[in-house]
């Protein structure tokens, strides 16, 4: 029974949390959610790393008119008299030497001056079959800025949707704008397809980022509502998981599939059908509650319990809903209080959004480096990719045992150390620098799956999605910086270890201004969200004894 307070029932004794566990914490409709949940996260994966083989550039060399023969191939026997090498061996991509002595074998080494160096016509020869927009557009050379521009408009177009997004679903619901969402940005980039000049495919891939971008963060938050606290981390790590299983089939379609007409069509074509999702997975129970739905969050309570054999009474379901709407009116909140939110938790919402900037800084700046390695580019990409699951699974275990702030912590430390490590590698050590980028990078991958727990944990329903999405939009900052670090390395080879090595430094002892969440519910309000961390609050808790004392 609820524990009773003036005439009304505790705010704390009767929550979602508590009938979930009653009903069955995750039975067979919750598994389905989650398996129906986890296709957009396994289709949208490629979209914030897709410029990489999209807009890479594809390996050419001038053609040479004296030489070349409609048969020829990028390497000849005679390439190395008619054409300059970089500092690294490989052939200049769009140059050539000049041609000297026509009374001589065109071929000879003679026929070239060594010294005289003149740019490519617009004949090119290349290398491998890949087709990327670089040789779709008739991008090289001169025009090869334009390749770095997609990626900084894949930025733009999230740096916007982000924070759409998240706003979108506390307003109208995590379904509903998860569904519409989804198509179109599956609708954008299937369009995207069949562009056939650079800026409007920038259009549409400006369109598809702003609608995608949203998509993981808000398919979190619904996966963590579903469920009791007990079980919202394994929840959440399946999630991360598959995020990370995405981007390796992305690198794996990318290395047999070389058109990227094609590579896009596999993932959006697909993502078209999320628009059932408005019909078929059911709406938060708790956001509906958050909302005053009250019919609406029931139905979708009894819904669960139907699918898991239980039942509930009409009693017990009375006092979840006059729980909420209490808690509702003792708060005193509007359905949307972002600006109280603000004013309230101001210097968490700053914390959170450096901590989100650095990670995201050193994921995908991690990504950017590594690729760059030498060797394939599509196996760098997926084993990066790969790394990132153990990563994913560590903090199963430790978040539980020592806590978010520690382990957010921990992690972070230990991404900066093996990062500033790579320092005082000597180059020779080719293999102990790439163990300890893949070491930094699943200690990124850790951090990461803490901080996304802990931001959903430590703001009010009503308001999670708008904050996770705010924090998010000012970690795109970070993502944003990541592909100019290479740049970086051009004036002192180490300064992009050492940015990320200081950014993960300090954010992992900035990590101790947050609250402690570990064994807390959700908060539902404001005021419980303010409460995060009182040691006296946590102790007095009777909704966490009753969980407990129930499972």
């Amino acid at each position: 029974m609820p524990q009773v307070e003036d005439g009304r029932p505790r705010t704390d004794s009767f929550s979602l949390d508590v009938v979930l566990v009653r009903i069955g914490q995750f039975g067979k409709l919750q598994i389905l959610i989650y398996i129906l949940i986890c296709i957009p996260i396994l289709l949208n994966s490629f979209q914030a790393v897709s410029y990489i083989f999209v807009a890479s550039t594809v390996v050419h060399r001038c053609q040479i008119p004296e030489c070349d023969k409609p048969n020829s191939t990028y390497q000849e026997s005679w390439i190395d008299f008619a054409i300059p090498k970089k500092l690294n061996g490989d052939l200049d991509n769009c140059r050539r030497y000049v041609s000297v002595n026509k009374n001589l074998d065109p071929c000879s080494a003679d026929a070239f001056h060594q010294s005289p160096i003149e740019e490519c016509g617009t004949d090119l020869i290349f290398r491998d079959k890949e087709v990327t927009i670089s040789n779709d557009f008739d991008i090289f050379c001169s025009d090869e800025w334009k390749l770095a521009m997609v990626g900084t408009i894949n930025n733009v177009g999230m740096f916007i949707g982000i924070p759409l997004g998240g706003y979108f679903a506390d307003r109208y619901g995590r379904k509903n704008i998860l569904a519409i969402f989804g198509f179109l940005s599956a609708v954008t980039g299937v369009a995207q397809c069949f562009t056939t000049d650079f800026f409007t495919f920038m259009f549409f891939g400006l369109l598809t980022n702003l609608f995608g971008s949203s998509i993981y963060s808000i398919v979190f938050v619904l996966g963590l509502e579903m469920v009791s606290p007990k079980l919202q981390l394994i929840g959440c790590t399946i999630m991360t998981i598959v995020y990370a299983i995405g981007q390796t089939v992305f690198g794996l379609v990318a290395k047999y599939f070389l058109n990227w007409r094609l590579i896009q069509m596999i993932f959006f074509i697909p993502a078209l059908f999320q628009i059932f999702f408005l019909f078929i997975i059911p709406e938060s129970a708790r956001w509906l509650l958050s909302q005053g739905e009250e019919d609406r969050a029931v139905k979708v309570v009894q819904k669960l319990a139907k699918s898991n054999n239980r039942k509930l009474s009409q009693p017990t379901l009375d006092k979840l809903v006059l729980t909420y709407r209490y808690k509702l009116e003792e708060s005193n909140e509007g359905k949307f209080p972002i600006k109280e939110t603000f004013q309230i938790l101001f210097w968490r919402i700053v914390n959170c959004c450096l901590c989100w900037f650095t990670n995201v800084l050193l994921y995908y700046g991690l990504n950017v480096n590594m690729v760059l390695l030498g060797g394939n580019k599509y196996d760098n990409f997926m084993l990066v990719s790969l790394i990132e699951i153990p990563g994913i699974l560590l903090p199963f275990w430790t978040m539980n045992r020592f806590g978010r702030r520690y382990s957010l912590f921990g992690f972070m430390i230990l991404s900066g150390i093996c990062i500033a490590a790579t320092v005082f590698v000597r180059s020779e050590l080719f293999y102990v620098q790439v163990a300890l980028l893949l070491l930094g990078k699943m200690s990124v991958g850790a951090s990461f799956q803490v901080l996304y727990f802990f931001t959903s944990e430590i703001f009010p329903t009503n308001v999670r999605n708008s904050l996770l999405s705010f924090c998010s939009m000012v970690g795109r900052l970070g993502s944003m910086v990541a592909p100019q670090t290479p740049v970086m390395a051009k004036y002192h080879e180490s300064a992009p270890a050492i940015l990320f090595s200081a950014c993960a430094l300090l954010s992992g002892f900035l990590a101790f201004l947050f609250p402690e969440t570990n064994d807390t519910v959700l908060p539902s309000t404001l005021k419980e969200a303010e409460k995060i961390g009182q040691k006296k609050e946590l102790e007095a808790d009777a909704e966490i004894q009753l969980l407990k004392t129930i499972s």
